[in-house]
C-alpha cells in the first residue's frame, strides 16, 4: 500500500502539471491521512472554503493515459456559466468538470466520485455529458494490477511477476481463434464490441453489476429506488461450491478468464466497501499472491484461481472494462 500511495502521489503531481499546461489557472493536489470522511463531504467542504466558480475533480490515479488535448474540454466545461458537467464516464467517473460549483453546497455525503454524475443529473439539476468513447480517459490506477495494465513502472518486479505471467497467458488465448475467453464482471457494451472486433478467440461474457459504485442511494433523486442487493451468477455458483470452486468452474466455461472480483465480493458482502476485505487483501488477490491475504474467503478464492488449469487474471472494473485492450495487448 505504501508503494501504491507513493506512486499515486507521483501520478497526481503529473496530472496537476498536465492541467496547468492545458490552461488551468488554479491546480491543487488535495491529500491527507486516510480516514472515514466521505468523498461528498470533502468536496462540499472544499467548495464552501474556496468558493470556486467552476472546478474539475480528478482522482489521483485518473487520466494516466490522457493526452493534453483530452483535458481541454474539462476546463471549458468548468468555465461555463450554466449548470453543465462533463465526466470521463457517467457510470464510472474518475474525473468530473462542474460549472456553477456553488450548487455543490447541497452535495450529500457521497461515498465516492463514481456517484457524482448521477447526483448532478438527478438532484443537482445539471446537464451531464461524458467522454466514454475516448479510451484514453477511462484508465484509472486504483491498484497494482492497474499499474501493470497501464505500463507504469512498479518498484518490485517480483511482486507483479505472477500477474504479469497470467496476463501474457490470457493474451495468448485471446489471440487463438480456436479458443474461448471468459470475461466476467462490470464490462460494458462498448467493451464487448471491442472484443468482437479485435479478439480472435470466441468470447463468453457475464455482464454483472454495472454501476455498482455509481448507484449509491445518496446520489439518486429517489433513495428508495433499486434496493436490490448486488448479485452475481458466478457468485451463486461459488455460494454452492465455495470459493475453492472458482478455478474448476472457470475451466468449464473457457480456456482463459478475466474476472472482476469486486462483483463477487459485493455479491457476498454487499456494496458497502467498508464491509469488504481490506484493500491490501484485494490488491494481493489481483497480483495472485494468496499467501499475503488475511481474509480466508478471498485467500481461498485467489488460491483456486492460481491452481486453475487455465490462465486466470483477477482484478477490478478496469480489468474487464477500459483495461481490456491493455490486458490483451491487441490493436483497435
Amino acid at each position: 500500500m505504501r508503494r501504491l500511495a507513493g506512486l499515486r502521489a507521483d501520478l497526481a503531481a503529473r496530472l496537476a502539471g498536465s492541467f496547468r499546461a492545458a490552461g488551468a489557472g488554479d491546480v491543487t493536489v488535495v491529500s491527507g491521512p486516510p480516514d472515514d470522511t466521505p468523498f461528498g463531504r470533502r468536496l462540499r467542504d472544499l467548495v464552501l472554503r474556496d468558493r470556486p466558480g467552476g472546478l474539475v475533480v480528478a482522482g489521483s490515479g485518473s487520466l494516466v493515459l490522457a493526452r493534453p488535448e483530452d483535458l481541454r474540454p474539462f476546463l471549458d466545461t468548468a468555465a461555463a456559466r450554466e449548470p453543465v458537467a462533463l465526466a470521463n464516464n457517467c457510470f464510472s467517473a474518475d474525473v468530473v468538470a462542474i460549472a456553477c460549483a456553488e450548487r455543490l453546497v447541497d452535495l450529500p455525503d457521497l461515498p465516492g466520485d463514481n456517484a457524482l454524475p448521477r447526483w448532478l443529473t438527478e438532484v443537482g439539476g445539471y446537464r451531464v455529458t461524458d467522454r466514454a468513447a475516448n479510451r484514453r480517459l477511462q484508465m484509472d490506477v486504483d491498484g497494482p494490477l492497474d499499474v501493470l495494465l497501464a505500463g507504469v513502472a512498479w518498484p518490485d518486479g517480483d511482486e507483479i511477476a505472477q500477474a504479469a505471467a497470467a496476463l501474457r497467458a490470457v493474451a495468448a488465448v485471446a489471440a487463438d481463434p480456436r479458443a474461448e475467453l471468459l470475461v466476467a464482471g462490470r464490462t460494458s457494451a462498448r467493451s464487448l464490441a471491442w472484443l468482437e472486433r479485435c479478439v480472435a478467440a470466441r468470447v463468453r461474457a457475464l455482464v454483472e453489476e454495472r454501476g455498482l459504485r455509481a448507484c449509491a442511494a445518496e446520489a439518486r433523486a429517489d433513495s428508495r429506488a433499486n434496493r436490490r442487493p448486488p448479485g452475481s451468477v458466478l457468485g451463486l455458483l461459488l455460494d454452492a461450491g465455495g470459493p475453492g470452486a472458482l478455478g474448476g468452474t472457470l475451466a468449464r466455461l473457457g480456456d482463459a478468464a478475466l474476472i472482476d472480483t469486486r462483483v463477487l465480493i459485493a455479491h457476498r458482502l454487499g456494496a458497502d466497501e467498508r464491509n469488504w476485505p481490506a484493500a491490501e487483501d484485494r490488491f494481493a488477490s489481483d497480483l495472485l499472491l494468496p499467501e499475503r491475504i488475511a481474509d480466508p474467503w478471498l485467500r481461498e478464492l485467489t488460491a483456486s484461481a492460481v491452481r486453475a488449469p487455465i490462465p486466470v487474471v483477477l482484478g477490478g472494473h478496469s480489468l474487464v472494462g477500459p483495461g481490456l485492450p491493455l490486458a490483451l495487448r491487441a490493436p483497435g
